[in-house]
């Protein structure tokens, strides 16, 4: 791993680490949307592994393997973050959203209205819905929900075998189950919107045209029903 004059040799360094990337990118990437692609996991994690062993000046053994573990995560945390763009007043908004159907299906044993959300929330009811509208292309997991320091953190709850093959996490079917059992308690017209925009790949004005609603009214929808499943899943 070192050459004849004594520097180490980074190639052989990329080489020999290069499975501990892969190995953390699939780990992260089982817990992500699909559109999230693992090869850029793994990109970004390279340049994590590259910049620890640049900064690296331990010996190279078990300790450097945790710091490079580190240096990868935090990379892939950044790429993460750099391609969400929901704004973080957007998101605190969203996450107070997601209290009140908590706090009101624990509550009253149900589903809250829009109207039961918007009066927990001390808004209008058209106040509640342009936040609805403002959180368009809200998402199901965002990058914070990986970090240990998050307020909410709750992903890492869902995975609790962290030392195994990452590949079991690939095929652990147990977000899913959670997943596919939360859509089935949503209220009728959000499950419908959810299936036809994820199973039949519909987009937003083509379900607004099988519902007899506008787009924006799709929209409000969509992300309401995103705030009702991430309510869930944190509290599992």
């Amino acid at each position: 791993m070192y050459t004849e004059t004594g520097i180490k040799n980074k190639e052989n360094f990329v080489d020999e680490f290069a499975p501990l990337v892969k190995r953390i990118a699939y780990h992260m990437m089982a817990k992500l949307p699909a559109s999230v692609q693992v090869d850029d996991l793994i990109q970004a994690g390279m340049i994590g592994l590259l910049d620890a062993i640049n900064r690296y000046e331990g010996s190279y053994g078990r300790q450097f393997e945790s710091y490079a573990a580190q240096r990868i995560r935090g990379s892939i945390l950044d790429e993460l973050r750099d391609a969400d763009w929901l704004p973080r007043s957007i998101r605190k908004k969203m996450r107070q959203i997601e209290a009140a159907v908590n706090m009101l299906e624990q509550r009253n044993g149900c589903a809250p209205s829009e109207q039961d959300l918007a009066e927990e929330l001390q808004i209008s009811l058209d106040e509640y819905h342009a936040t609805l509208q403002s959180a368009r292309g809200a998402q199901l997991i965002y990058y914070e929900d990986f970090q240990q320091d998050d307020e909410e953190p709750f992903l890492d709850r869902l995975f609790i075998d962290e030392g195994g093959n990452p590949l079991n996490a690939l095929v652990d079917e147990s977000l899913r189950k959670l997943l596919v059992q939360a859509i089935e308690n949503l209220p009728p017209r959000e499950k419908m919107v959810m299936g036809m925009h994820y199973e039949q790949e519909m987009n937003l004005r083509e379900i607004g045209e099988v519902m007899g609603v506008s787009e924006s009214r799709v929209c409000q929808l969509h992300t309401q029903a995103i705030a009702r499943l991430r309510s869930r899943l944190r509290n599992l």
